[in-house]
């Protein structure tokens, strides 16, 4: 996947954003998150799943401990609600209890899901994106019971900012898995990332329905470079080239979906997020060169931390941290980059 050719060198661009994050005040009133383990703050702790990690060695460089975050420390989602100004991280719709849990956010985001709602179904209970909608429609009522009336409650949320990562896993835990799904049997890799894409663009819609303008979509990864896919064998490139390509079509038609939504619906305000697209060889981190391999011990059927196992020592040379999450310094750098492109709604 091409590095955007608008981007500046991001090792440079860190220290210019956070000069200047320094210096904003908070643009959006609150913050929603939707998607799947590369966000999920928490939401599958609870659910009987193998797609949990609320044990160590997860979190061991979070503030709170294994909260459930995939990865060593922040993730992504975190990072932007610094840098937009927020004073505490996002709460877990699953720890939601009342309309003042809501007012500043909610993260819906759920460890295996997708954009089909049968995505991860054979790692257990997920909550789907269309799941997580109608989460979003409880937060609604919550509001509005706050303010009064339900237009005030949307009036609310036209302000608001909308980061959406979802995808990897109709791929990874769907398309990829001829054993459990018939995906790959039934679709050529461009015609099911039209079907992806069309799909996504009616929960869109329908995230626009509930009061969303400001919406920011990411892109998928290059998902052959992550060492699940790379165990399986590469043919000699750096990593698995036809997943690589897959992801590519999706990313495509997700682009032009964007562009069509912000021409088909009043006052919407989309972009399309491209930080995810950094591959491993491309992504401009100090000391960051163990690109292929998990910084902790996985458990071999999972590919998740094994409970309790130790994690790497120095956690900042790695790109992942198990065998499908990138450590927290690659969230810093994607989300530095991500802040870049969310600057344009921040304009407008």
């Amino acid at each position: 996947m091409a590095f955007a050719a608008n981007y500046t060198p991001i090792i440079l661009v860190l220290f210019f954003l956070t000069k200047l994050v320094a210096q904003s005040s908070q643009p959006f009133p609150c913050f929603f998150i939707f998607g799947d383990s590369l966000v999920d703050s928490g939401n599958n702790n609870d659910l009987d799943t193998i797609a949990r990690v609320d044990y160590s060695p997860y979190g061991v460089d979070f503030p709170y401990g294994a909260t459930g975050r995939f990865t060593n420390g922040l993730t992504t989602a975190d990072f932007l609600a610094q840098m937009l100004g927020f004073d505490d991280f996002i709460p877990p719709f699953a720890e939601v209890r009342g309309g003042k849990d809501v007012i500043n956010g909610v993260n819906y985001a759920s460890g295996s899901a997708g954009i089909r709602n049968e995505t991860g179904e054979h790692m257990g209970v997920r909550i789907s994106l269309d799941e997580q909608l109608r989460n979003h429609e409880t937060t609604l009522s919550l509001l509005a019971a706050s303010y009064g009336n339900v237009s005030s409650a949307e009036q609310h949320l036209n302000k608001c900012f909308y980061y959406l990562v979802v995808g990897s896993n109709d791929y990874i835990n769907n398309y990829y898995e001829p054993h459990f799904y018939s995906t790959s049997r039934l679709y050529s890799p461009q015609q099911y990332a039209t079907l992806l894409v069309d799909q996504f663009s009616q929960q869109l819609k329908k995230l626009y329905k509930l009061g969303a303008r400001k919406i920011g979509v990411a892109s998928l990864g290059p998902l052959g470079c992550i060492p699940a896919m790379v165990v399986r064998g590469t043919n000699g490139s750096p990593c698995v080239d036809p997943v690589n390509h897959a992801a590519e079509l999706f990313n495509r038609a997700l682009r032009s979906l964007v562009e069509q939504l912000n021409t088909d619906l009043e006052r919407a305000n989309l972009i399309y997020i491209s930080a995810m697209e950094l591959t491993p060889t491309q992504l401009f981190a100090p000391g960051l060169r163990l690109l292929n391999s998990a910084c902790c011990r996985v458990d071999r059927v999972t590919g998740l931390c094994i409970r309790g196992g130790a994690a790497c020592a120095i956690r900042d040379v790695y790109f992942f941290y198990d065998n499908f999450h990138p450590t927290q310094i690659v969230n810093k750098v994607v989300a530095t980059a991500s802040y870049i492109d969310i600057l344009n709604l921040i304009s407008n």
